[in-house]
């Protein structure tokens, strides 16, 4: 896998992460621990795209 393949990857899971996310904060009674979660992981595949650019 090359480093394009690797970054578009990430970036498709960020976006179903996001996905994830607005349903989640949508719903009357969110659950609070999985908002937590779901932003931990996407500011996680945030900083690796962020690091794989810079290569």
């Amino acid at each position: 896998m090359t480093a394009t393949d690797r970054i578009d990857s990430l970036r498709a899971r960020h976006a179903w992460l996001e996905g994830k996310l607005d349903n989640e904060s949508g719903r009357p009674l969110p659950d609070d621990v999985a908002v937590h979660d779901l932003k931990r992981q996407k500011l996680a595949i945030k900083d690796e795209i962020a690091r794989l650019e810079r290569v």
